[in-house]
């Protein structure tokens, strides 16, 4: 199935310290980073852990960047690079990685769309697979037959998922935080139908360029080997244009949308655009968000929604960091016939932690959690290749990960609360509810249009 919108939730902690204030942080991996000569933006991680290597190339080239008209050309842009390259077929793809032990995948979000490739890294094997993959980038031939299959399988899925609640709420509620930005275009089966192969071209010609690629490359290779892989990788792609700047999101209006369903669980989502992922206040909200909901049972919302009251099994929120602000969101389920006083204690509870910050001592849990991940958090090269290629695509400092713990160890009380205050207005906040008609409580006053705002 094609995917064509993530949202990675906010990234967790990253340090491993037995005591934050008398133990020096744990280094993060050694990251080197250069230009190639075509423009292509390289960091590189030397590992000889294990036999292999792992590469992952991105390329400004999200969601955020199709026409509104047609929706989902970014994903299918992606998705189809393994369709076909030169005279190679997708069957002959699928057996020449099979032959060659490599693994080929990828994903598009608003931001970015990318390729991976695990390999040994032997030099038969490793050669094979930096070569397949660079036909894969450079000369996809997108077949229409193809096409018209992966098209047809994505509106079957995407009108079956438009059934569910869930869905209904997290579309309408991106399209309510981003109100004419690109962050808040939704697929539609019309989207799907309107894109050709000759779209697909000319996105791939505009966007897939070394001028907006990224490369991580983690794993048993030496720097000259990773400086060889990077050229291979993108000698053959077009020339394109850098990536004009992603417009920053209006302040939203305070709204909420109510979206009829029969399903007996009303789906809540609360929010606003949030932080972009540089952001002076990142890791006050961060470790603020950790108190707030993003702890899971030891944070306030869990406490005061479930535990106190029984309104849902699970309530969290989250910040999603992307290019230019990304979203804010409390989520929750609970049986329509409480819907509004669910509502009521999570506005609560939020504006209470506004006004008054976190406590001492939750604080100092919140970071002591955050910090002692970190040892998981980087315990093999596929997931020290997630983060060196975040820190590359949205050029981050290369000693992110190094001073991580240090920086969520030094927030305060009071930088929690200012930025909270500052950032997190109740004047701004959009609330969507999607379904919860078939509780029987709630369907005698359930509205009568399908939807309805405030």
């Amino acid at each position: 199935m094609i995917t064509f919108r993530s949202i990675t939730p906010a990234l967790a902690g990253f340090a491993l310290l037995a005591q934050v204030a008398a133990t020096p942080a744990l280094a993060g991996p050694k990251i080197e980073q250069w230009t190639a000569p075509n423009g292509a933006h390289v960091l590189y991680v030397e590992s000889h852990a294990l036999p292999l290597v792992d590469i992952q190339v991105d390329f400004s080239a999200g969601s955020a960047y199709e026409p509104a008209d047609k929706a989902g050309l970014a994903g299918l842009t992606r998705s189809l690079l393994e369709a076909g390259a030169g005279e190679l077929d997708e069957q002959q793809i699928a057996d020449r990685i099979a032959d060659i032990g490599a693994q080929v995948g990828g994903s598009t979000d608003n931001d970015r769309s990318g390729l991976s490739i695990r390999s040994l890294s032997s030099p038969a094997e490793r050669d094979a697979a930096v070569e397949l993959a660079a036909s894969l980038l450079a000369q996809p031939s997108f077949p229409a037959d193809i096409l018209e299959r992966e098209r047809t399988r994505a509106i079957a899925g995407l009108r079956e998922a438009l059934t569910k609640p869930a869905t209904l709420a997290a579309r309408r509620f991106n399209e309510a935080l981003y109100p004419g930005h690109p962050y808040g275009t939704s697929v539609t089966p019309e989207s799907l139908e309107a894109i050709t192969r000759d779209d697909l071209i000319d996105f791939h010609r505009q966007h897939f360029g070394p001028q907006r690629a990224s490369l991580a490359i983690v794993g048993d290779v030496d720097r000259a080997t990773a400086e060889q892989i990077a050229t291979r990788l993108t000698e053959r792609l077009p020339p394109v244009k850098p990536a004009p700047p992603l417009p920053t999101p209006a302040p939203t209006q305070p709204t909420t949308v109510h979206i009829t369903n029969p399903s007996a669980q009303a789906h809540i989502l609360i929010g606003q655009p949030g932080m972009a992922r540089e952001d002076a206040d990142y890791f006050p909200l961060l470790v603020g968000n950790y108190v707030l909901g993003g702890g899971g049972f030891v944070s306030r919302l869990t406490k005061e929604v479930r535990e106190k009251r029984g309104f849902a099994y699970s309530v969290y929120s989250y910040f999603a960091p992307q290019q230019v602000a990304g979203p804010f969101q409390i989520g929750l389920q609970t049986r329509g016939s409480q819907t509004e006083e669910a509502l009521g204690v999570v506005r609560d509870t939020l504006t209470g932690f506004i006004a008054e910050g976190p406590g001492t001592a939750e604080l100092q849990a919140a970071k002591d959690n955050l910090i002692n991940g970190f040892g998981l958090r980087l315990d093999s090269n596929a997931k020290i290749l997630d983060y060196v290629a975040m820190i590359g695509f949205y050029r981050l400092p290369l000693d992110w990960l190094d001073t991580y713990p240090q920086k969520v160890a030094a927030v305060s009380v009071e930088q929690v609360r200012d930025a909270f205050t500052r950032r997190i207005r109740s004047e701004q906040l959009v609330t969507v509810i999607a379904g919860g008609d078939g509780d029987t409580a709630a369907s005698a006053s359930a509205p009568a249009a399908a939807q309805t705002e405030q």
